[in-house]
């Protein structure tokens, strides 16, 4: 008999989306797998979706926590020696379960990823696929994890002996889980391959922009979990000059994320990342910003762009709806790519 997988769903009010997903694995080509799906507290008509399975699926019902906690309670009622999780408004393709267990068991590894790739669906109903996002094979998984290199969870499979010595999901983490586990399994000393092959699908909804109050929740806990980890290596005694680089890269992205919101946020995370790394130098693929930091420095290009980015946020509400109705409107396309300086 093959290896049982368990695929563990949260869902939260997501009835538009939940077939979708369940049928997702009742659709994979490999035999033996387990589908549980709990339902966190939902409002909507998911209850009602779930009970139509009967016994196709094991369910679980609790009062509304988190997708952690859902998570977790998955963990507990489940028995697969390999662990998929799957939101509920995300999907994975007929092979994938079975060319990640084949490649686990190969390898004998505890984390396997492949590529994946974003569905947007917009506000006015319409969908598309974007491009294929392929990760690719990571020297240290943990120095591209530090530095905010991501996949998406779909595209993961866990073996259940790393799940269980990490304890599961942090369940007091309210954004950024899928990063913060992911670390935790890496620290625990998790092997880690990547298979390429693009089996997982990522939705994202509407717009990307998001509010000031998830925005200053996404750079708090993106805080909260690096400076815990770095002083974790730090303990350990390896925080080696590349792990400080690292760190540093990440803090810098944190630097630019709180511009628009809070300048003094700003240079705190500026300054943590210079603290971090005294040589850090903006690791920036924009030609124009390097030139720049060729000529007249890191420091001073720095000031100078956070000034025009600054410049440019205070201005782009009374501005932008003006000038795309100009001649100048190619000017401003090109003003804003430049302002839009590429930190990663």
């Amino acid at each position: 008999m093959p290896s049982l997988v368990s695929v563990i769903i949260p869902c939260y009010n997501a009835q538009k989306w939940l077939e979708e997903a369940i049928d997702c694995c009742l659709q994979q080509t490999y035999p033996n797998i387990e589908i549980i799906v709990i339902d966190d507290g939902s409002t909507d008509n998911s209850s009602e979706i779930i009970k139509s399975y009967a016994d196709k699926i094991v369910t679980y019902k609790m009062p509304h926590r988190s997708g952690n906690v859902a998570r977790n309670k998955g963990i507990d009622l489940s028995s697969g020696k390999y662990i998929q999780f799957l939101d509920a408004d995300d999907y994975i393709y007929p092979q994938k379960i079975a060319r990640q267990v084949s490649f686990l068991e190969a390898n004998e590894a505890d984390i396997v990823y492949g590529d994946w790739r974003h569905k947007y669906h917009l506000p006015n109903g319409e969908s598309f696929l974007g491009k294929v996002e392929i990760p690719g094979e990571q020297v240290d998984i943990l120095e591209s994890l530090i530095s905010n290199w991501w996949v998406a969870l779909a595209s993961l499979m866990y073996s259940r002996k790393i799940v269980l010595k990490v304890g599961g999901w942090d369940e007091n983490l309210p954004i950024v889980q899928d990063r913060a586990f992911f670390l935790s399994t890496v620290m625990a000393g998790a092997k880690v391959f990547y298979q390429p092959g693009c089996y997982s699908l990522y939705r994202r909804h509407g717009s990307s922009t998001v509010s000031t109050s998830s925005h200053n929740l996404w750079i708090e806990t993106h805080y909260k979990i690096n400076t815990e980890l770095q002083e974790k290596i730090f303990q350990m005694g390896k925080l080696s000059p590349s792990y400080r680089r690292a760190f540093a890269k990440a803090y810098f992205e944190l630097a630019r994320k709180s511009l628009p919101l809070d300048y003094s946020q700003y240079k705190i995370f500026l300054n943590k990342a210079l603290t971090t790394y005294p040589e850090f130098d903006g690791d920036s693929k924009i030609l124009i910003y390097n030139l720049m930091k060729r000529f007249i420095g890191f420091n001073l290009t720095e000031k100078l762009v956070s000034n025009i980015l600054r410049l440019k946020n205070q201005v782009k509400p009374f501005i932008k709806p003006l000038v795309m109705q100009t001649f100048f409107s190619r000017y401003y396309a090109r003003f804003n790519y430049w302002a839009s300086v590429d930190v990663k």
